[in-house]
């Protein structure tokens, strides 16, 4: 019964959204699940615009009260407390078992688009990585657009990784055994604190860098990833554009010139050709189909309004080998059908490219949110589980 209602749902969703017809390939972890995933995000979307029209609420606050999730009860194995880095709300999450020494410590940074998301909403993910790893983990709630344009977001993780790192003999860990990490648009921020931190002398250096299905880059939407899994939940390839203006500008306004392309000059598209191009993706990732894109014609005033998308601490792929090359181990999570895949793959073969020890791990059946959806409202997936463990494990190696 509830595979028709989903299907129902989805199709009323999909028009009153306005958006392009979704492909669940049969190749993902468990498609029937996901579908019913797809079916309860759209029915709450469409219900946001209605709400929006009427004039009760915006289609985005509708969405992050629907997303906010809940705190949980006492944990018995964690102390967990709400504080304030530098004027940026985290919750923090330390072991009660005793430890022989000083524990590794882990600085979180949760997805969402820059527009959704909490520290209730990743209270499951942190507590289990806490855990399982046995780290000190810190949960920021950095500010939200399109209310906090860029670079807020950024700067907020940044001023409490320093507060941190600062701070850190409260928390019993490691000064030399510190870790940024993040999913999606966690990913970006984490990447962007490592780069913006990988110079500092008054620091200690990280000592390593978690990027979970990263958004890298806002020049190219044509890649082959994005090709292959524009119509695949959760992230459609309308919505990365959608949720990348949104932090840029507070809007989506030129959403089809960028999708298109048409916000990069020529000169400045070649000058990052060598490190974002379909030509730097292996070969197997493009088995399922790439079109070439006939070029499309520079709009002047859209790059205008978007010029700030190459700035590295927007788009870390972006960065100069010189900042590459001093980054600390990484460990870059991707899944195949997921739009930033490429994003992943891209920033994999910069930091090996510059002598970055990189570990990566792939879910074949994965898709883009899934280490999020882990033990929420009975929609976790198998595929999730073994990526969220694969960070665990990476963490213990350290």
């Amino acid at each position: 019964l509830l595979l028709p209602l989903a299907a129902l749902a989805l199709a009323l969703a999909t028009v009153l959204l306005g958006l392009p017809s979704y492909d669940i390939p049969p190749g993902v972890n468990q498609p029937a699940k996901l579908r019913l995933v797809l079916a309860v995000l759209l029915s709450t979307a469409a219900l946001g615009k209605i709400l929006e029209k009427t004039g009760l609420c915006s289609q985005i606050t509708f969405g992050r009260y629907v997303r906010q999730g809940r705190k949980l009860g006492v944990d018995p194995k964690l102390f967990i407390q709400d504080l304030q880095f530098n004027k940026v709300p985290v919750r923090v999450y330390q072991p009660k078992a005793t430890s022989d020494g000083r524990r590794r410590g882990i600085i979180f940074f949760h997805g969402g688009g820059w527009v959704f998301g909490s520290l209730d909403t990743y209270e499951k993910v942190c507590r289990y990585i806490s855990r399982e790893s046995e780290s000190v983990v810190v949960s920021v709630q950095y500010r939200l657009a399109p209310e906090h344009k860029y670079p807020a977001a950024y700067e907020d993780c940044l001023n409490a990784t320093i507060h941190f790192m600062k701070n850190i003999e409260l928390y019993g860990v490691d000064p030399a055994n510190v870790i940024v990490c993040g999913d999606s648009a966690g990913g970006n921020l984490a990447a962007a604190v490592s780069q913006t931190l990988a110079g500092r002398s008054d620091l200690p250096k990280l000592r390593a860098q978690i990027l979970i299905y990263p958004g890298l880059q806002a020049l190219d939407f044509n890649l082959p990833s994005y090709q292959q899994n524009r119509g695949v939940p959760l992230l459609f390839r309308e919505r990365a554009a959608f949720f990348a203006l949104q932090y840029l500008n507070g809007d989506a306004l030129h959403m089809q010139e960028v999708l298109e392309g048409s916000h990069i000059p020529p000169d400045m598209r070649l000058k990052y050709r060598k490190w974002v191009s379909p030509d730097n993706i292996p070969e197997k990732f493009k088995v399922r189909g790439v079109k070439p894109l006939r070029p499309t014609d520079f709009i002047a005033e859209v790059y205008e309004t978007v010029k700030r998308f190459c700035e590295p601490n927007l788009c870390p792929l972006l960065a100069e080998d010189a900042i590459v090359h001093q980054l600390p181990e990484s460990f870059i999570l991707t899944c195949e059908y997921d739009v930033l895949r490429d994003d992943g793959l891209l920033y994999k073969k910069r930091l090996e490219d510059n002598g970055v020890r990189v570990t990566w791990y792939h879910l074949e059946d994965g898709f883009h949110g899934i280490i999020s959806l882990y033990d929420y409202c009975g929609f976790s997936f198998p595929a999730g589980k073994r990526g969220l463990d694969s960070v665990v494990n990476f963490l213990k190696s350290l």
